[in-house]
């Protein structure tokens, strides 16, 4: 299941390409235009440019209007370079500029109404449409740049390297009681990244790839908010090597080995509330990283340092020409992010307020997957059960709700434990006849927070999907299809919830923020088209339906199921044009 990015191979003559895709659809009641153009030359060199511009008013539920969740965005890239059989390199540029609503109803006033809202069916604020984005909402910029290059040397292998930068910025602006055009969050995070590389082989059976990356990330959080800083401003200093080799045994047995090395520092300074600093116990257990004492807050410098080793071991074994068995054991160990260890704040997205831990840990992990694959004519599939062991496995969960000057929200905290995960993955295609196919996929999940003997929080219920495409057996192709998705109830989780003391009323209310929303069935159909309108030249019509059936559902995983529906009924016409 993994999902791997791969340059685009540009062909080495001279040509001139391009594609234009525009889509638009009723939920939202909007509209996304993308154009890019190619140029290639029978020298090596090349170059393509891409834009792209989409806007959408605010979504659905089937019942109501998800006021203030409409899209804004705009996108550019350029790329160029030479394409060589024994060398080549690449330059990159994106950017892209978007403006994100927040559901307004997860924003809200007092406790009584945050209780009220999570025991609601319906969002506690709903509006007429607009396309208007009003607050809460994110406003985000994002440049990269990227420089890539390769050379085949003799009696080495291929030599790769690439570097690129990225710059973020991001704003959240909040629902403020006087003025709502100051942003809540400042942040801007820029990071560099470098990697070189050599693939070479061995011998006629054995290849191997080997290499070291490093980066550098820095993240400022403007103070001048008037609101505390979620994350606080950190320099992160990364650095790894890896060694990967395949071995091919024999026309039926592959082995493959990897093992890499990181080592992560971090340079963080970060103002904690004083009440804050010691109930957690951090004024016994990290004394020496108070640079100065403001009274109600402290200033700190912590200066964490992980070394983590990761290490896979797999092999796959061909059983005849139809059946082939894979096997991997995996170790994974990963050093705890800045969000992880230093959040205190709200976030806005997510409408909850975040705290992080400064005691954690390393997580490392142990995981054991089998695959049997299936590829025929007429029936493929694959089924891949695995179990994961998880040592201080990090995650977050609901521990209460706070008040702020800006409204009261669910407060969830990072914590970590040791963690269980086993699954099945399961993938079947069967051709039926020349135009009619099917398909099915199952996931199962269970997880275990093992040191507690409880269910793990947010862990997928099980889910399966069917759908039959038929090629209607006409002189002109059109396609038509349907999806069938059945996501059952979640039955296995913690018990989180929490009680809120309400002073006006003088009473105690439980609220329950733990039980997971209901089972669901969703239809989605879909019908397409081509037409061939000259040499090389084609255009492509394709309906997609999505809930077809309007239903009202509440995805477990979803962050603001507790104040709303999920998307309604989405009809979506796209036309793609080749050239």
């Amino acid at each position: 299941g993994i999902v791997v990015s791969e340059p685009e191979r540009f062909p080495i003559k001279d040509s001139l390409y391009g594609k234009s895709i525009l889509s638009a659809q009723t939920n939202g009641r909007g509209a996304a235009l993308t154009s890019q153009l190619t140029k290639t030359y029978d020298n090596g060199f090349y170059a393509k440019a891409q834009g792209t511009v989409k806007g959408y008013g605010d979504f659905e539920a089937p019942e109501y209007v998800l006021s203030n969740t409409g899209v804004r965005e705009n996108a550019l890239s350029a790329q160029f370079g030479l394409n060589k059989l024994n060398y080549g390199i690449d330059g990159y540029y994106s950017f892209f500029d978007s403006t994100i609503g927040i559901l307004r109803a997860s924003h809200i006033g007092g406790a009584e109404d945050q209780v009220a809202a999570i025991n609601s069916e319906r969002p506690q604020i709903i509006e007429d449409f607009t396309y208007a984005i009003d607050v809460p909402r994110q406003e985000v910029t994002h440049h990269l740049g990227k420089v890539s290059a390769f050379a085949k040397l003799k009696n080495l292998g291929k030599v790769a390297f690439q570097y690129d930068v990225q710059h973020n910025k991001r704003f959240e602006y909040d629902v403020r009681r006087t003025d709502d055009n100051t942003p809540s969050v400042d942040l801007e995070l820029l990071t560099h990244t470098a990697l070189l590389s050599l693939e070479t082989n061995l011998t006629d059976n054995i290849h191997s790839k080997v290499g070291i990356t490093g980066s550098f990330q820095e993240n400022s959080a403007n103070p001048n908010t008037g609101v505390r800083r979620l994350i606080p401003d950190y320099k992160q200093y990364k650095a790894g090597a890896f060694a990967i080799t395949d071995v091919q045994f024999s026309d039926r047995l592959v082995g493959e080995a990897g093992i890499r090395l990181d080592h992560t520092s971090m340079d963080v300074f970060k103002f904690y509330r004083s009440s804050f600093w010691e109930s957690r116990g951090y004024d016994a257990l990290f004394p020496d990283l108070v640079v100065e004492d403001f009274g109600n807050q402290i200033l700190t410098n912590p200066t964490p340092d992980f070394t983590n080793v990761s290490a896979t071991l797999g092999a796959s074994y061909k059983l005849n020409d139809q059946f082939t068995l894979f096997a991997n054991y995996a170790l994974a160990s990963r050093a705890p992010n800045p969000s992880e260890l230093f959040s205190e704040g709200l976030h806005h997205s997510a409408s909850r307020i975040e705290l992080g831990d400064l005691r954690f840990t390393s997580e490392t992990s142990q995981k054991i997957t089998a695959t049997l694959q299936k590829k025929g004519n007429q029936l493929n599939f694959t089924v891949n059960p695995y179990v994961h062991y998880i040592s201080d496995f990090i995650l977050i969960e609901p521990t209460g709700i706070r008040q702020t000057i800006r409204g009261n929200f669910q407060v969830w905290e990072y914590r970590q434990t040791e963690a269980r995960l086993m699954g099945v993955d399961f993938d079947l295609n069967y051709k039926v006849t020349d135009q009619l196919q099917y398909g099915n996929q199952i996931s199962i999940v269970d997880g275990r927070d093992t040191s507690q003997d409880t269910a793990l929080i947010n862990m997928p219920p099980a889910r399966i999907t069917n759908s039959l495409v038929y090629d209607l057996p006409l002189s002109h192709p059109i396609t038509m299809g349907a999806t069938s998705t059945y996501v059952f109830e979640q039955t296995e989780f913690p018990d989180n919830n929490f009680e809120v003391f309400f002073p006006y009323t003088e009473m105690v209310e439980t609220v329950d923020i733990s039980t997971p929303p209901g089972a669901y069935h969703l239809l989605g159909f879909n019908v397409s088209t081509e037409f061939h309108t000259g040499k090389n030249q084609n255009l492509k019509l394709a309906l997609q339906i999505s809930n077809a059936l309007d239903t009202s559902y509440r995805d477990y995983l979803n962050r603001l199921r507790y104040y709303a529906d999920d998307l309604g009924r989405n009809i979506r016409l796209q036309i793609k044009y080749n050239y």
